[in-house]
């Protein structure tokens, strides 16, 4: 499989390829930030037209702050974004590639459309990241339409050579190593963040969750956990929780404040290459949902992962999937210490002793976060594979 579709073996030019996205904004998050880094991916790695279509362009401009959230149409990125309006324009032509994101069907005279096509659009369900075994099985499954003549078929991403992989810059990984060997990048990005940089010494922890989390529960953990801690969060929901914690009324971005040897440190909502470099910044990382999570597998450090919740803890099983791929090869220590953790953090019970294992085995789950990030780079990104899956059904 290449990793580039300038040509093809059936003649078809990528670069007069049309792509729509579709997203629905359901997390805050996630969804819009997953199908904004691969949208962009595909048009600067892959040469096709993308149009974006998102339905809370609110919460996209928190991740791209040069887009106007009033707008309907706009080119941002090299990428069109298009505002998805509940009444939608009948005359929108489709494009050559359709992917509706985490299930969020486009609209119904948009498949009228697509239906109408000599050339029927190459039709894809991008499907949420999962470890489980059953995603193998499902990914590229087809699923006809129960009325129009159109196929829409399963892209699983995933962990394994049959699924669809990550997302994943072809840069990436030589950006972040320029980034960690350059000993002014660190400091140029927490001045941007508006801080100084932390003392050499201490412990530097990054906290993304969703907002049930037990925030003051790690906090407290931290704090005693017997070593100096740098806890940055960046502005959002937890906020409301560590202020608490902190006894304080609230805390806002540029805030410091001391409990103990745990300092906690409010950073402005950070935009998508940013948050790689707190990422990089940052000897463990608590990230939640996908796209932070992807993002910290390829920084290359310890990750605790908040998966998104489900009825009857269904969300729990999810978790236990990944952290058992995750750990093969690691010592049985480190391997049931990041486990106990990533658990307790998700279920809501006890964090101090499962962080205090986890600490004492940092340097093996460090050396293991670079064989696992150098481990999952070794195949094609999730935009190469797309991009090869649906030129293959065009020709």
């Amino acid at each position: 499989m290449q990793s580039t579709m300038s040509s093809t073996p059936h003649g078809l030019a990528a670069s007069l390829l049309r792509w729509d996205i579709f997203c629905a904004v359901i997390d805050n998050y996630g969804d819009i930030g997953v199908c904004w880094r691969l949208a962009r991916q595909l048009v600067a790695e892959h040469g096709v037209a993308v149009r974006l279509w998102v339905d809370d362009l609110s919460r996209f401009v928190q991740l791209c702050p040069q887009a106007d959230p009033a707008a309907d149409t706009q080119a941002v990125g090299g990428v069109e974004v298009r505002c998805w309006h509940a009444t939608f324009d009948a005359g929108v032509e489709p494009a050559e590639v359709v992917i509706e994101a985490f299930a969020c069907e486009p609209p119904a005279s948009y498949l009228v459309k697509m239906a109408g096509r000599v050339r029927k659009p190459v039709w894809i369900n991008l499907e949420y990241l999962s470890a489980e075994a059953w995603v193998e099985d499902c990914h590229l499954m087809a699923s006809p339409h129960p009325r129009l003549p159109l196929v829409k078929h399963f892209f699983f991403p995933g962990f394994t050579a049959r699924t669809g992989g990550l997302l994943r810059e072809h840069d990436l990984l030589a950006r972040r190593d320029a980034f960690v060997a350059d000993g002014r990048a660190s400091d140029a990005f927490w001045h941007a963040t508006g801080f100084v940089p932390p003392p050499a010494d201490v412990l530097r922890v990054s906290l993304f969750a969703y907002r049930h989390a037990d925030v003051r529960g790690l906090l407290q953990a931290f704090a005693g956990c017997g070593r100096p801690m740098l806890c940055a969060i960046p502005d959002g929901p937890l906020l409301d929780e560590a202020a608490v914690f902190l006894g304080r009324d609230a805390l806002r971005p540029g805030d410091e404040v001391v409990a103990g040897s745990l300092i906690v440190r409010v950073l402005p909502f950070v935009a998508q290459p940013d948050y790689d470099a707190l990422l990089w910044c940052c000897d463990l990382n608590f990230v939640r949902g996908e796209d932070s999570f992807v993002r910290a597998q390829w920084a290359a450090r310890p990750l605790v992962w908040h998966i998104y919740p489900q009825a009857e803890d269904v969300h729990l099983g999810k978790l236990d999937a990944f952290m058992a791929r995750y750990v093969e090869g690691l010592a049985v220590d480190a391997g049931t210490a990041i486990a106990r953790l990533a658990h307790a953090w998700n279920a809501g019970d006890a964090l101090d002793a499962p962080l205090a294992a986890v600490l004492a085995c940092l340097p093996a789950l460090q050396a293991h976060a670079c064989s696992w990030a150098a481990r999952l780079a070794a195949p094609p990104d999730l935009a190469a594979r797309l991009a090869e899956f649906a030129l293959d059904r065009l020709q």
